[in-house]
């Protein structure tokens, strides 16, 4: 995060007072309720404020997962080595040179190709297609009911974008030597079965749709979490508004480029994952940006983090520097933690009414 120092002061002030600062919550509940991202109200009754502070803390930590996971961090199964892990090693930097960026911008990350493209016409057709896309829409807008039928067939497909520990994601052949070893933790486990469900089921004919306009964070979100635990909800605002708008104008070796179009894409098609819809975007543009692989990885950190590896994070967007990608974490980061919070503080606002 340290690649991106306006947002990591943003971030830190929001976990500082979440964690530290008076709240609802005890201290000692809140450190709980962060290791085990897991609320377990016995007998106790919990107060709407303490819900709404658990619900912040979980959301956080779940959205946290993704980014630390999403930056390949995980170990990869070596049978030559005794323990059977290795740090992962690209061109002579070591996995631990990610976290301080040591000259890791001037490596190349490609690693294995999974069969995609060179890289550098990879870039340029990604350049080419926002491009045209900008075109288009300058030209031409799509209708609400194009715009409907277009989210409603990326939902459905985002159903069947496999996470990255599923063979057919890849190659098999390439794919099969990145299968990582889990730490075993079923030991703290209560429910081992326990974990992310997609929001539907394949085959269904009529997905559920969360229309993002009936309740929105800026309109609902924020004011009702403001109201019920002080002042985060300016902290969470700010974060989100940071990641959104966060930009050097840069793609690669690429400058004064406008990334505007490239990030919503991102930032949308996670919420779209989770059958969240804004009305008024075009999801025929994350179809254009975002290739399979790409679409693969996204939903393995948002969904899957512990099944990332290094490889995954390397295969997609080869030419782009590891600040870069960095930033792609970051907003899908922000993009999972906010559409947690908004189907949790949706269901508490139907409470209250």
């Amino acid at each position: 995060m340290s690649l991106h120092t306006q947002y990591l002061e943003s971030f830190l002030r929001s976990q500082f007072y979440m964690l530290r600062m008076d709240g609802p919550l005890p201290l000692p509940y809140r450190h709980y309720i962060a290791i085990m991202k897991l609320v377990k109200t016995g007998e106790n009754n919990w107060s709407l404020p303490e819900l709404v502070h658990a619900v912040v803390l979980l959301a956080h930590y779940h959205a946290l997962a993704s980014f630390v996971f999403g930056s390949g961090i995980n170990p990869e199964r070596d049978p030559e080595i005794s323990n059977g892990f290795r740090l992962i090693s690209v061109n002579n930097f070591c996995v631990c040179d990610l976290a301080n960026d040591n000259n890791i911008e001037n490596a190349s990350l490609s690693g294995s190709n999974f069969g995609i493209v060179d890289s550098l016409s990879e870039l340029e057709a990604l350049m080419e297609r926002m491009k045209r896309l900008k075109e288009e829409r300058e030209d031409e807008e799509a209708s609400q009911e194009e715009m409907s039928t277009r989210f409603e067939k990326e939902k459905k497909e985002s159903l069947f974008v496999v996470s990255g520990d599923t063979f057919h994601s890849f190659p098999h052949s390439e794919f099969e030597d990145d299968m990582i070893i889990t730490s075993d933790v079923s030991r703290y486990i209560e429910d081992p079965g326990f974990g992310y469900e997609d929001f539907a089921r394949r085959g269904e004919e009529h997905l559920p749709t969360f229309r993002a306009q009936d309740y929105t964070w800026e309109n609902h979100g924020f004011s009702l979490v403001n109201r019920l635990y002080s002042d985060i909800g300016h902290l969470l605002d700010e974060k989100f508004r940071m990641v959104y708008n966060l930009t050097y104008n840069t793609m690669a070796t690429h400058e004064d480029v406008d990334t505007t179009m490239l990030r919503r894409a991102l930032f949308n098609y996670v919420h779209c994952m989770f059958g969240i819809r804004y009305d008024d975007y075009d999801y025929g543009e994350v179809n254009q940006l975002l290739e399979r692989s790409l679409k693969v990885y996204i939903k393995t950190v948002t969904c899957y983090p512990e099944r990332t590896t290094k490889r995954m994070y390397d295969s997609y967007w080869r030419q782009f520097k590891h600040s870069e990608k960095v930033h792609v974490n970051l907003l899908l980061m922000e993009a999972r933690m906010q559409a947690e919070l908004l189907y949790a503080l949706r269901a508490i606002t139907r409470h209250l009414t």
